[in-house]
């Protein structure tokens, strides 16, 4: 069986290539892409054609291949902006997002990988978390990160003559090689973890919103003994760096709430400045401009009816950003040859969110790391006047992954897209620029950690977990359809069992692609080095104190053995209620 599916694997790649002019070596898709690819490909071919005539022309006309702003921010559901109805329900507004999506094209079908790490790994390779070893979120001290192997869309797009910035919350890793600027950025100033590090300071333990970190706020403790164990003076919040050069540590170690605060700030101006500088060469530029946005310290000084962190950090933050971006954008004349894709990470906190925060579950069930909808389908919208129609709406299915094939596309890039590993991103020109039922993709796997817990295909999902242990283990696993039951509770048994096997033929030849190419895992090694003002609590991190040296192992072993103990994804087969 398994030789039979890898001979129609090998079939329908044979006959697609040379039909639909791919390079030579053609990029590698998931294997679902092809079997959409056989039965579309002629019509999508014409397709091409004339979208390439009108990059062409729009190259022409500009000088340059477009401007790409990828501006994300963290934990939002579907309608969470562009939905006024929606806002009025929640207690905020964000009028200059509004305005942007209205002005463009919302997306009801864009979603995501379920959690902050596994998704900006996504939107920078093309690929699933899962091939990349990057689906776990990780916290103070990981000594793992962003593998060197990976190639980023920031490195794809310098290829092709493009100034690249990164600007705001990275979260890929502490490790030298995961930093943005080794990553293909030419310039980077980031934030190295997420959100939770707002409170990593004397008024988080003063509040008790954290406990036993700063012990100078602590009762002395007579009985403790080791003074190593979470080590967080030594703690890197923020960096920034340029190609080639020693990353530098912003603010030298200061972890106090102001500094959390000025980020998103300093973040704002560096993107604005970094667009100026490349328009002002007549050098097309791609930005990630990610925000952190959400600090679980709030103001106390409330602006929204909500009061809420969500409501409160839209005003205070995003609609400044987006406000000022589009202002330079217009000043600077390079508007019209600026494609903006504005959107959330993947779905709200919804599971113990901190107090306050406003996460609440969309109108879709669960939330951040869960495999339902409400974990992986977001809010977002695409502007880029002249091109993308206004006031348009797409029902098109389109994964964030699909993001890195599209930006290379329209930058004229593809060329540099490696095809040494599977791409699981696809090309949604034809979305972008002819509009509602031109996209390409019908189909999403979902990873919830290392394990594929659901696949969609079209309207119907299937959840390959379940809190029913009779269920999926016996086979009768149910189907959901998304238009009638986008909350995922009600199961289709009986009406559903046509589609038992086609769904685990979709497994098998997604598992099939991956004996030919695997999975990679973690890449673990020192955290913090590279950093040219290293504090001495920092560098101690990898080369332990003279006090360490004369345990009878080697006190940084352990870093090769992090990936042996078990993950511990919570209950993986129970999303929201």
């Amino acid at each position: 069986m398994q030789r039979i599916l890898f001979l129609y694997l090998g079939v329908w790649l044979l006959l697609s290539w040379p039909i639909f002019g791919h390079a030579a070596t053609p990029i590698v898709h998931d294997a679902e892409y092809y079997i959409l690819e056989a039965q579309n490909g002629k019509a999508w071919a014409v397709e091409d054609g004339e979208l390439d005539k009108k990059l062409a022309e729009l190259k022409k006309k500009y000088g340059t291949p477009p401007n790409i702003i990828h501006y994300m921010w963290d934990d939002q559901p579907v309608m969470a902006f562009g939905d006024p109805m929606y806002q009025k329900i929640r207690g905020y507004d964000t009028p200059h997002l509004n305005k942007l999506a209205a002005e463009g094209m919302l997306f009801s079908r864009m979603v995501t990988e379920p959690g902050c790490t596994p998704s900006r790994s996504a939107v920078l390779t093309g690929q699933l978390a899962i091939r990349t070893g990057t689906w776990e979120i990780g916290f103070p001290i990981e000594y793992t990160g962003f593998a060197a192997e990976n190639v980023t869309m920031a490195e794809v797009l310098s290829k092709a003559g493009y100034a690249t910035g990164f600007f705001g919350k990275l979260h890929l890793g502490d490790t030298e090689e995961s930093y943005p600027h080794n990553q293909g950025f030419d310039e980077a100033f980031w934030a190295v973890y997420n959100q939770v590090t707002s409170l990593y300071n004397k008024m988080g333990e003063g509040a008790n919103a954290i406990i036993g970190m700063k012990e100078q706020l602590l009762a002395k403790n007579p009985y403790q003994r080791d003074h190593t164990f979470i080590q967080d003076e030594a703690y890197v919040f923020y960096l920034e760096g340029k190609k080639g050069e020693l990353a530098r540590e912003w603010r030298d170690g200061s972890q106090e709430v102001k500094d959390y605060k000025d980020f998103d700030i300093e973040s704002r101006g560096r993107a604005l400045n970094f667009i100026r500088t490349s328009a002002e060469a007549k050098k097309p530029f791609y930005v990630a401009w990610w925000p952190l946005w959400m600090s679980f310290i709030g103001n106390p000084q409330k602006i929204t009816l909500q009061r809420g962190m969500v409501g409160e950090e839209y005003q205070r933050v995003i609609e400044p950003d987006i406000e000022q971006l589009r202002k330079t954008l217009d000043g600077l004349g390079i508007a019209e040859n600026t494609l903006i894709i504005a959107m959330a990470d993947n779905g709200p906190m919804t599971h113990n969110p901190p107090p306050g925060a406003g996460l609440g579950e969309g109108i879709f069930r669960g939330g951040k790391g869960d495999f339902t909808e409400g974990g992986v389908r977001v809010c977002a919208a695409a502007l880029w006047p002249g091109v993308i129609e206004p006031g348009q709406v797409a029902g098109d299915l389109i994964h964030q992954a699909d993001l890195f094939t599209t930006f290379a596309r329209l930058a004229g890039a593809t060329q540099y897209i490696p095809t040494d590993r599977v791409i699981d991103g696809i090309d949604q020109t034809a979305l972008l620029m002819n509009g509602d039922t031109h996209g390409r993709r019908d189909y999403n796997f979902i990873y919830q950690g290392p394990d594929l817990a659901a696949t969609s295909k079209d309207q119907y999902k299937i959840h390959w977990v379940s809190k029913d242990p009779s269920q999926a283990k016996s086979g009768l696993t149910a189907i959901y359809d998304l238009y009638n039951d986008h909350r995922e509770v009600h199961p289709i048994v009986v009406g559903g069992f046509h589609m038992k096997e086609p769904f685990k033929r979709m497994r098998a030849r997604h598992e099939l692609w991956k004996q030919k190419y695997p999975d990679r895992h973690h890449k673990r090694g020192p955290a913090y080095t590279g950093i040219a003002n290293a504090r001495p609590e920092t560098i101690a991190i990898s080369q332990p104190p003279a006090a360490l040296k004369s345990l009878p192992y080697d006190v940084l072993e352990f870093i090769e053995q992090l990936d042996d103990l078990p993950y511990d994804g919570g209950d993986s087969s129970s999303p929201g209620q």
